[in-house]
């Protein structure tokens, strides 16, 4: 679906565009609406519904085939700390997916400040948090010093130390890699055990559906039949 038929589809059911801006990687519309609902178009022809009135913009867009109901683990909130490096792209889909099983998705540069370090930031915000899931996507280049046939993609160095302190934090199962195009990369540990969970250019439906089993294991009651 393009940018056009979008908005035809938005118009006919009376939904009104309040801004209508390019996506941060230049590779889609952003349309804002009145209502607090956002739909992301990505030149691609993917569509991902976000914020206020969801249910009915996913039925409009023939997206109810993706919505999942999550209940938190008991003492655990539905709060899910995302980690990433300089892939918009795929930070916005996986923000887009995990609101649509109604969990609430925190990331690091979108929480207030407030006057503490970046780890501080990470270490007080994660506190009733039950799961993270950390995108590791081929950002930095690296080899060892005179080797530069090894060259292999790397994630950025933030993102290596913010899974640290979460593998430390939560523990091994509570925490997802979601890996970007993996016969590429570099995985940013020899700590075996840790979860990766591959996906190419989009996080596409088997991504989403490893990521819920993931999460189902750890008490999050995800109906995988509507994944």
């Amino acid at each position: 679906m393009n940018l056009d038929e979008a908005k035809d589809v938005l118009a006919k059911k009376s939904f009104k565009i309040k801004k209508e801006s390019r996506l941060g990687n230049n590779n889609g519309w952003k349309l804002l609406l009145e209502n607090g609902g956002i739909v992301n178009v990505y030149d691609t022809g993917t569509v991902y519904c976000q914020g206020k009135k969801l249910d009915e913009l996913q039925i409009l867009f023939g997206k109810t085939d993706q919505s999942v109901t999550v209940t938190a683990p008991s003492g655990v909130s539905n709060k899910v700390f995302v980690v990433y490096g300089h892939d918009n792209v795929s930070r916005t889909q996986l923000e887009a997916m995990l609101r649509r099983w109604r969990l609430e998705p925190l990331i690091l540069d979108q929480l207030p400040s407030e006057g503490q370090t970046i780890i501080e930031k990470l270490e007080n915000n994660t506190e009733k948090v039950g799961f993270a899931v950390v995108l590791v996507t081929p950002d930095d280049v690296g080899y060892r010093d005179g080797k530069e046939d090894e060259k292999a993609f790397r994630a950025r160095q933030n993102v290596v130390l913010e899974l640290g302190i979460l593998l430390h934090k939560l523990g091994r199962s509570r925490v997802a890699i979601l890996m970007k195009d993996q016969k590429k990369m570099e995985k940013p540990s020899d700590i075996q055990g840790l979860i990766y969970l591959p996906f190419k250019d989009d996080l596409d439906k088997e991504a989403g559906k490893l990521l819920a089993k993931e999460m189902d294991a750890q008490g999050y009651r995800i109906n995988m039949q509507h994944l």
